[in-house]
């Protein structure tokens, strides 16, 4: 099927495209605390409860970065030649 025979129903792309859409070139940042981030970056040492952190993920939700700063995880993915973008 190609897009333009898609109904509203439908998506012209399987899960595994969808997850690999961006893959090398798109990045989001994600705020948490330091609560979430054993679930996303499982090798992190444990930290103080409740801090905010800012966790820059890949395209599929790759961990790429994880930082106090969201102006830090945005200039790391320009130093990346990564395009962010907003995940509402």
């Amino acid at each position: 099927m190609n897009v333009t025979e898609k109904t509203n129903n439908e998506t012209p792309f399987t899960t595994e495209q969808f997850a690999h859409l961006g893959g090398g070139s798109i990045a989001y940042v994600k705020p948490m605390t330091s609560d979430d981030v054993q679930r996303v970056f499982p090798n992190v040492p444990a930290m103080q409860p409740g801090l905010q952190l800012f966790a820059l993920l890949g395209a599929d939700g790759t961990p790429i970065l994880l930082t106090d700063s969201r102006d830090a995880a945005i200039a790391n993915a320009w130093q990346n030649e990564l395009q962010t973008v907003s995940v509402h």
